[in-house]
C-alpha cells in the first residue's frame, strides 16, 4: 500500500471507499499565520471552519461504521470545530488536552501549554476503545503513593489530561523539516486505544509522518495525505527507516 498520497487531502479522500478506515488521527493547520512548506496558514475565520468541515465531512464518509476520529486542534477553533464535527455527523466522546509543560513563550499573555485533543465516534456506542491493554494504563495512586493492596495490579487509565513532552529543537524523535511534529508517545496511545491491529490508520495531513510511522509499528495499515510533496518525501524516508 502507498503510504502518503500528496496532494489535496479532500481531493484525495474523495477517491477512497466509503468505509474503508477504522481509525482517522488529524492535526491540521490550526489557522494562526503558520508557514508549512508553501501553504499560508491564514484563511478568515468562516473559510477556515468551513474547510475543516468539508475535510471532516470526507473523514466521517471514509471511517467505518465503528470508525474513531481523533482531532487535534488549538484554542482559537477548539469549539467550532467540536460542534462542527458533530454537524457532520460525528458523536462526542470526550475532551481531552495535551499538556506539554514547556510551553511556547508569549509576551503578552500567559505561556500557552496545550493543545486539544477531541475524541469522537462515527456510532454513539460501537467503536475500538482499547481500555484492557496493559500498555494503555498507568499506575495507580494506590499503587504508588499508598502501597495499597486493593489497588489494581493493572493499574489505571490515564487521566484526560496528558502530560507529553513536545519535541523541542534538540528532542532524539525530531526529523527536523517539518515545524510541527507530534510526539510518538502521544499518537501511540491514540493509535492503541482506538485501532486493533491490522485496521487501517488515516492522517489526512500526515505533515511529518509520524502518526503512519506509529501505526505501522504497531501492527496497523496506514495511509496519509499531504499536501507538500516535500513533507510527503522525507516523511516516506522516515516510514521506510522506522516502520513495521
Amino acid at each position: 500500500m502507498t503510504h502518503i498520497l500528496t496532494g489535496d487531502c479532500i481531493q484525495l479522500m474523495q477517491n477512497m471507499s466509503d468505509g474503508s478506515a477504522d481509525l482517522c488521527f488529524a492535526d491540521p493547520p490550526y489557522n494562526i499565520g503558520f508557514r508549512y512548506d508553501f501553504y499560508e496558514d491564514s484563511k478568515s475565520p468562516t473559510e477556515y471552519v468551513d474547510w475543516c468541515d468539508q475535510w471532516m465531512t470526507q473523514v466521517h464518509r471514509v471511517l467505518s461504521p465503528t470508525g474513531t476520529f481523533w482531532l487535534a486542534i488549538g484554542d482559537d477553533y477548539a469549539a467550532e470545530l467540536k460542534i462542527a464535527a458533530c454537524n457532520v455527523g460525528f458523536h462526542f466522546r470526550q475532551w481531552c488536552v495535551w499538556y506539554y509543560t514547556f510551553g511556547v513563550n508569549c509576551k503578552r499573555k500567559f505561556t500557552r501549554s496545550h493543545t486539544h485533543l477531541l475524541h469522537f465516534t462515527k456510532h454513539p456506542t460501537q467503536f475500538t476503545f482499547n481500555a484492557d491493554d496493559p500498555e494503555l494504563r498507568v499506575p495507580s495512586a494506590r499503587q504508588l503513593k499508598y502501597n495499597d493492596k486493593r489497588a489494581s495490579a493493572q493499574g489505571r487509565l490515564p487521566d484526560d489530561v496528558w502530560q507529553i513532552p513536545r519535541l523541542c529543537g534538540t528532542h532524539r524523535e525530531r526529523a527536523g523539516f517539518h515545524g510541527c511534529q507530534m510526539p510518538e508517545q502521544l499518537l501511540t496511545r491514540i493509535v492503541r486505544a482506538s485501532s486493533s491491529p491490522e485496521d487501517l490508520v488515516l492522517d489526512p495531513f500526515a505533515g511529518s509522518g509520524s502518526t503512519l510511522r506509529v501505526a505501522l509499528q504497531l501492527g496497523r495499515r496506514a495511509i496519509g495525505c499531504e499536501l507538500s510533496e516535500e513533507y510527503a518525501r522525507q516523511a516516506e524516508g522516515r516510514l521506510q527507516e522506522g516502520g513495521a
